[in-house]
């Protein structure tokens, strides 16, 4: 039996996404209706990251246009289908009575029909990000789904990565306390196959310890509970959070975990305790506005707009500050990195087109950023750089991104097994016990 070909229907906000996804639905047809590109032309001035896709996607159109692209269509490439502009079809009796607003959703779901009716032997599918969208698309009886290609397919398996082995022999984690180089992974018996840096919980009957798997040296080696800059860890997953802070072999860290369980602070302590290794300590988060309510909202100049945005980083740090004295080395040494610039603090934006090369990097709330904002920043990366992200995959506070399409979970998934990547995901709250009922019960 012949499979039907697809016609995919693609929203304004697929596009944000990910401005190179029409190489991504394979032999079968795009088709982008004329209502998006109006609103791509309204978003294409702009520094943010949908600023800059919208741009992107508008040359990549203009650079593969041809004179089919508002009849029949333009053939993307060998295997792939043909991209083609539709223009503005009139509503439905249906839709008309439906949605009587002339939106651009709404237009675009008037497309979408029209293309299901002219083409009974394809299979029209309209793809976009806005659940409520899809919601009205299969009221009325068209196909509907979100941008798949990027999704994370196991995210349960994914944030269960610290193991706990039991009934581990007593004098095999003995050997953890007298040989520094490690003990070889196989007197431990673990069954699963190790690939990248893993982090364990052993116990015995009379003993117990926290451990690291070296995927350089196929051993295993003990973890202790170390005081950084002032911050020392409450629990096993913030020792290994440090200690995958702390190792010059791993570049790339991702840290995951509800509010409260110390991502950000245990991220900036490291950074500081490294200080002289790095030229420079970066500490950035993407801006989202809550409530709707855009920056242009906010009073006062650039740096008042963005000053509120930015006050949890410097929560984190007034923290550290905290712990010595006022006329302290490390109190005056973090006054001087500020005053030097050596210790910045600043919006996801601004960092934009930089090459960073010895520096530490923190991006915090990385959870609100797309798979290909994450590419984007890690492909910054100059030698010498560490990158931290950290961030609560259940608080995304874009209305298109979900615990499967974030790019912190997208990174977590495509790093996953490679020496220079570490992940811990916390889990116990350790800010209050206020708190950590609150983020369990509320």
């Amino acid at each position: 039996m012949r499979v039907k070909k697809k016609i995919f229907v693609l929203d304004t906000n697929v596009l944000l996404h990910d401005f190179r996804c029409i190489y991504n639905f394979h032999e079968h047809d795009i088709v982008i209706p004329i209502v998006v590109l109006e609103e791509l032309d309204k978003l294409k001035k702009g520094s943010d990251q949908i600023n800059f896709n919208a741009r992107e996607f508008t040359r990549e159109l203009d650079r593969i246009s041809g004179d089919h692209l508002f009849t029949g269509g333009v053939a993307l490439g060998k295997g792939l289908g043909k991209l083609s502009v539709e223009t503005g079809k009139p509503f439905s009796k249906t839709i008309a009575e439906s949605f009587p607003e002339n939106t651009p959703d709404h237009r675009i779901l008037a497309i979408a029909e029209y293309l299901s009716q002219k083409n009974p032997t394809f299979f029209v599918m309209l793809i976009s990000k806005d659940i409520n969208l899809r919601m009205k698309a299969k009221s009325i009886g068209l196909m509907a789904q979100d941008y798949e290609t990027d999704k994370v397919q196991n995210i349960d398996d994914l944030y269960k990565n610290i193991l706990t082995l039991e009934n581990i022999d007593s004098q095999v984690i003995s050997k953890l306390y007298e040989q520094p180089e490690g003990v070889a992974k196989d007197e431990f018996k673990i069954k699963n196959k190790l690939e990248g840096h893993h982090y364990f919980i052993l116990k015995s009957e009379k003993t117990s310890a926290l451990a690291h798997y070296d995927p350089f040296n196929k051993v295993m080696n003990r973890i202790e509970k170390q005081r950084t800059f002032g911050i020392e860890p409450r629990n096993a997953e913030q020792a290994f959070s440090l200690d995958a802070l702390l190792r010059s072999e791993i570049q790339l860290v991702a840290l995951t975990g509800k509010a409260g369980t110390g991502k950000t602070l245990l991220a900036l302590a490291a950074a500081l305790h490294q200080h002289k290794h790095y030229n420079q300590i970066l500490l950035a988060r993407p801006i989202v506005p809550l409530a709707n309510r855009d920056m242009g909202f906010l009073p006062g100049d650039v740096n008042e707009k963005i000053a509120p945005y930015m006050h949890p980083l410097f929560d984190n740090l007034s923290v550290i500050k905290n712990k010595f004295k006022p006329m302290s080395d490390e109190y005056l040494k973090i006054e001087e990195m500020i005053k030097n610039e050596k210790l910045v603090i600043t919006p996801l934006a601004y960092i934009r087109g930089r090459s960073l090369s010895n520096a530490f990097f923190i991006v915090d709330e990385a959870q609100n950023l797309t798979p290909h904002e994450v590419k984007t920043i890690i492909t910054r990366a100059g030698e010498g750089t560490k990158m931290v992200f950290t961030g609560d995959i259940q608080q995304i506070d874009s209305p298109y991104l979900d615990t499967q399409s974030n790019g912190l979970s997208y990174l977590a998934d495509r790093m996953k097994g490679q020496d220079l990547f570490a992940h811990v995901n916390l889990i116990k709250g350790e800010r209050s016990y206020l708190a950590e009922l609150a983020s369990d019960l509320l």
